[in-house]
């Protein structure tokens, strides 16, 4: 499709049809607040005439900070309904790294919302700089600046003429996390976002109904690309409804009231699912009971509906590598996970593997539509090529070269492509290091050894300028309930299995169990539940000598 021609914004067809039907519910304890599609059709409408009158320049940068709640999708398509570009940023962000971003980001309003850091991030964000604050929510720190949400949009009328962008203009700026240094701002076009209907329209992996039955849970940051496409705008192209987490601490809760058609989550939420089933019915009285056809059929429902996903017609994983024996693992109860790869550069979408695909669960599957790729012969490096990449990074054209090489998106990942064209990762090119042996240890390829061990949460392989690289890791809640003793000699046995199966330089020396817990807060998760080696290293590497040197091959951090 040319570039010249406009965006079709399929929110307006939907809110007509479904003028009276829930679209945003939000749960306040156990009563649930609904906007139609209609009132939200006002309400943005009418916060889109707002930012027209405040005399902003042409395409100016507005950016979002909270965590999600409908205010956030509504602020969002005020943005594009005023033709301004969305900056939406980690709602877990530090004041500096905000102060730098709304600088470097040339923003020039910011939407701020149900955040817990108000205090710290305030004294970072300029005293004139233009805000509009959400309604408070219980639990988040008010914010005592800028214009109020609901006092805002009650001034003015509902847009009359909402801009119509061309698919060549620029959508979105999303911030990354910054894994791999500092956050890079990937600039995504409305053409990146409209071919993303390509893989629900031609194979539907999300299983969509396309008359508009679609219940969605939003949880995973809005501003993260694969929550935005797989649940925002999924929602806003196909029709449904998008219900929302009040809090960490009622997830679960709210998960089980929603039922959601379609699921997305991070592997750590698929093993934290596993693991609080696993603490309630221990493996072998488990796999006992499934094989009783009758009992089986009982369990398995009974599972998915304490879990949420009851109704679930299609549930994904992403963000990060999911092993094969969670895979395994929850197929065995009908839980057939999507396994699907992608970046911010290519608006998540590469390649994926459907759970009922029973031959090669360990690869992250086939290119989608529209996506070819390739192998770098010298790096191995994975390159894709579609119509859903990146125009560049913000601000940085050198970067932004050297990452899309002749319509080539260079995507910092290692791996390899099968006879059937299933793409297998084997870590990132950066994460690889060198032992003192001069070997390079690719850690991904070793932390998957450990995937099928209960007691184990987390594990992270490290040990630059070590001999052997050496395993960190974090006990789930089934390793905490066991005696040290019991523990350790269990983990000596796990850890002489997988040497056993490793090449002699990839031998880990020393399994240490960690003992603080790894969170976003202490800086070792990013924002998606990721590990930030970088500050894996600079927590721990002061103790890798004595750890590699200790007599003992399982040691438990003092």
């Amino acid at each position: 499709m040319s570039k010249d021609h406009q965006f079709d914004f399929k929110f307006y067809e939907w809110e007509k049809k479904f003028h009276d039907r829930p679209f945003l519910r939000q749960p306040f304890g156990d009563q649930w607040e609904e906007y139609t599609w209609a009132e939200v059709g006002q309400m943005a409408r009418k916060l889109a005439s707002g930012l027209k009158s405040m005399g902003l320049r042409e395409n100016a940068h507005i950016g979002l900070i909270s965590k999600n709640c409908r205010e956030w999708i509504i602020a969002d398509m005020a943005i594009m309904i005023a033709g301004y570009v969305s900056v939406p940023f980690f709602p877990s962000l530090k004041g500096a790294e905000l102060g730098y971003l709304l600088d470097f980001g040339e923003v020039d309003l910011i939407f701020v919302g149900k955040i817990e850091t108000w205090d710290e991030i305030q004294t970072h964000i300029p005293k004139d700089f233009p805000i509009i604050r959400f309604p408070h929510y219980k639990g988040c720190t008010p914010v005592d600046r800028g214009e109020e949400w609901f006092d805002f949009i009650n001034r003015y009328q509902p847009i009359k003429d909402p801009h119509i962008p061309k698919l060549s203009d620029l959508w979105t700026i999303i911030f990354t996390s910054g894994t791999t240094g500092n956050p890079k701002g990937v600039m995504l076009s409305y053409l990146a976002l409209d071919e993303t209907k390509i893989i629900t329209e031609q194979v539907n992996p999300l299983k969509i109904d396309f008359s508009g039955n679609n219940d969605f849970i939003s949880y995973l940051p809005l501003n993260h690309i694969a929550e935005r496409v797989v649940v925002e705008h999924v929602c806003l192209r196909f029709g449904g409804s998008i219900s929302f987490v009040e809090s960490l601490d009622t997830f679960a809760t709210n998960l089980k009231d929603i039922q959601p058609h379609v699921f997305f989550a991070a592997p750590r939420i698929w093993t934290k699912f596993q693991m609080g089933i696993l603490a309630k019915v221990p493996q072998g009285k488990l796999a006992t009971l499934l094989k009783v056809p009758l009992v089986s059929a009982l369990i398995k429902r009974k599972l998915k509906k304490n879990l949420g996903l009851s109704r679930a017609r299609s549930t994904v994983s992403g963000s990060a590598p999911l092993q094969l024996s969670i895979i395994e693992w929850f197929r065995k109860i009908d839980i057939f996970i999507t396994n699907g790869y992608g970046m911010t550069e290519n608006c998540a979408i590469c390649t994926q593997v459907d759970g009922r695909d029973f031959e090669k669960l360990d690869s992250v599957g086939k290119p989608q539509c529209g996506v070819q790729i390739k192998i770098d012969q010298n790096t191995e490096e994975i390159l894709m090529k579609g119509p859903f990449v990146m125009d560049g990074y913000f601000k940085n054209e050198k970067m932004s070269k050297s990452t899309l090489v002749d319509g080539w998106l260079h995507t910092g990942d290692k791996g390899y492509l099968d006879e059937d064209n299933y793409l297998f990762i084997t870590g990132r090119v950066a994460d690889s290091f060198k032992t003192s042996k001069g070997k390079f240890i690719e850690p991904l390829t070793i932390e998957n050894h450990f995937g099928n061990i209960k007691e184990l949460e987390e594990v992270c392989i490290t040990g630059l300028g070590l001999p052997q690289p050496i395993a960190l890791a974090q006990l789930s809640e089934i390793g905490k309930a066991l005696p040290k003793e019991e523990l350790k000699v269990l983990m000596e046995g796990k850890l002489l299995e997988i040497n056993a199966e490793l090449e002699s330089y990839k031998k880990i020396s020393t399994l240490i169990l960690v003992k603080e817990q790894w969170t976003e807060q202490n800086m070792i998760l990013g924002p998606t539940l990721k590990i930030k080696r970088g500050n894996v290293e600079e927590m721990y590497s002061k103790n890798y000598k004595s750890w590699h040197e200790a007599p003992h091959t399982v040691l438990f951090e003092k």
